[in-house]
């Protein structure tokens, strides 16, 4: 059904108007009390259940940051059947983003371009909603996404993130220091080892005891990611985020015209998926085992999911297949990663 909905619908409609309108009903399910009577029959089945960063997550699959930029949706989503939200990426100064166009469709190959620039409306804006959220009892793990006003200098880039960080880390279930978005100019290099030191650290002082992870770019070489996997455990970082977009355009069916037209962005959705799970399975290589790595980039169906999991990920997060797929997403990947753990146990109990 959704399917027909989106190739007669959404497809017809510019990406980020579609967006802002299924964005519109997913914040109205908790209104009326609906996100109740849909979370019935979308909610995650009790052992799905995840401990880590010292919360506990109804489901390990959770919304990864960008769709949800302000923190207007959580309970929405959450009652979708995520079993978490990352919220952002939120800036200690608030920003309009980049000019539109400035979100893409790649239908073909079930992929996103985005050169978003970080829309929203500021640290402090969002302070308030998510303390109002903070008092709910029913809502999903909360993370929020942090990352560099644009306005902002980059040598002065450890006080805006350390700002947000002491705004937002007071009603952060754990806090993620985003510095691998390619759509703020010179954000990237804050992955260099000599900027990325001091600026977690001002981050850890400032967040005050809430979880702290960082999120890397799939485009390291992998002995960046090596050394990045070494400064988050010498720093004591409570885990890593594998990844953010790409600004690859590798393995594309898209055109060289229709990616000429399109310009410059992140890519996400599956051509990410290789690359990404590469990077999740170098972080592991290198990270104790209680760190906590969320993997994102490319997962759709709850055996890609699985295959995260299998492959080391505490959580994994999913975004632009959500566009695809449709509301009851979240509810197919907790469904099938049910099945697969009633199916692997079942085998150990023949084995047995």
């Amino acid at each position: 059904m959704y399917r027909l909905l989106f190739s007669l619908v959404f497809a017809r409609m510019d990406p980020e108007q579609a967006h802002h309108l299924a964005f519109r009903v997913i914040r109205l399910l908790p209104v009326f009390g609906l996100g109740r009577v849909v979370h019935r029959f979308t909610g995650p089945a009790p052992e799905l259940a995840v401990e880590a960063l010292g919360l506990r997550f109804p489901s390990p699959f959770g919304v990864a940051a960008g769709f949800d930029k302000d923190g207007f949706a959580v309970r929405g989503l959450g009652q979708l059947g995520f079993g978490h939200v990352e919220v952002g990426t939120i800036t200690a100064i608030a920003q309009p983003g980049n000019e539109r166009p400035r979100l893409f469709r790649l239908v073909r190959d079930r992929a996103l371009i985005n050169r978003m620039g970080f829309n929203n409306g500021g640290a402090d804006a969002a302070a308030g909603r998510l303390a109002r959220l903070a008092r709910r009892r029913q809502r999903p793990v909360l993370g929020v996404n942090i990352g560099k006003s644009r306005v902002t200098p980059v040598e002065e880039a450890v006080a805006d993130y350390e700002r947000s960080a002491r705004v937002l880390a007071p009603f952060a279930d754990y806090l993620v220091v985003n510095v691998s978005s390619p759509n703020t100019p010179g954000l990237r290099g804050l992955q260099e080892l000599d900027a990325l030191a001091p600026l977690l650290e001002a981050v850890q002082r400032a967040a005050r005891g809430t979880p702290l992870l960082v999120k890397i770019a799939p485009d390291l070489a992998d002995d960046e990611v090596r050394r990045i996997c070494e400064l988050a455990v010498r720093l004591g970082l409570d885990g890593i985020v594998a990844t953010n977009t790409t600004i690859s355009r590798e393995g594309l069916s898209a055109s060289a015209a229709e990616l000429e037209r399109i310009g410059a962005g992140g890519l996400s959705g599956a051509p990410l998926a290789a690359r990404s799970l590469e990077v999740l399975r170098l972080v592991r290589r290198h990270v104790p085992a209680e760190l906590c790595v969320i993997s994102v980039g490319g997962v759709e169906t709850a055996a890609d999911v699985q295959d995260r999991l299998d492959a080391g990920a505490t959580l994994v997060q999913g975004y632009s297949a959500f566009i695809y797929r449709g509301p009851l997403w979240a509810r197919e990947i907790n469904r099938g990663l049910a099945r697969f753990a009633r199916e692997r146990a079942a085998r150990g109990q023949r084995l047995a």
